[in-house]
């Protein structure tokens, strides 16, 4: 049994164990994060029955697209980094999802340069749970003004939130920050929008990210190993 497949097996198992812990019988998707990792460690967690991939850097992950372009139809390419207005043409023609919006002008741009005939953008709100002054992400008092906005732009669909909470070894800590972002999509279904995705959680904090609530959690150490490290 290969590493990759034997980590993918663990984390869904952990995945598994914290849905049952908290009761939860709704899916969570397992989003492999890719980012510095190689097209063949990619093929290889596909080979493992892994579909959803997410990637940081732009020009790093249309390398590996083309390298993986006999498996596209069966891949979910999710871009979860910091996303620049120049790089936007090449996010809205080649990814499924964009979990790291900030500003309006992103959304609009994405909008207006998603391709006619592929399905709309899903896009996720990135919010910057913890006030950290080095994180992307708006504040939560922002969400749901943004989230308005957004909303109506043609070829996006707004799916929710996604947050990066600072790092903490402490259960009840991690599952504070989780429950902010949590209140916070409440309050976009309060305000009528109609979201489901709560991008949350990672190798070290999985589990309290799904008991508050997690749809998606982004699991990269975990699934293929110590990140390498890579000049962008």
């Amino acid at each position: 049994m290969s590493d990759i497949l034997a980590n993918l097996q663990a984390v869904r198992q952990r995945i598994a164990t914290a849905q049952q812990a908290c009761s939860r019988a709704d899916p969570v998707t397992l989003m492999a994060v890719s980012k510095t990792f190689s097209a063949e460690s990619v093929r290889e967690a596909v080979a493992a029955g892994q579909s959803c991939f997410g990637e940081n850097y732009v020009q790093e992950a249309l390398g590996k697209m083309a390298a993986l372009a006999d498996l596209r139809p069966q891949l979910e390419w999710h871009f979860i980094g910091p996303l620049q207005s120049n790089k936007t043409r090449q996010v809205a023609e080649h990814f499924d999802w964009v979990h790291s919006i900030d500003r309006l002008k992103l959304a609009q741009r994405l909008s207006e340069q998603r391709p006619t005939g592929l399905q709309p953008l899903q896009v996720c709100i990135q919010v910057n749970i913890s006030g950290e002054a080095t994180k992307g992400g708006v504040e939560p008092a922002e969400v749901l003004p943004l989230a308005q906005a957004i909303a109506p732009l043609p070829n996006l669909r707004l799916r929710g939130l996604m947050a990066v909470p600072a790092p903490s070894d402490d259960p009840a800590e991690q599952r504070r920050a989780f429950a902010a972002l949590r209140h916070a999509l409440d309050t976009l279904r309060t305000g009528g929008l109609a979201v489901d995705t709560l991008s949350m959680g990672m190798s070290a904090d999985l589990e309290s990210a799904i008991a508050e609530g997690a749809t998606i959690v982004r699991i990269g150490t975990a699934i293929f190993g110590a990140r390498p490290r890579a000049a962008h």
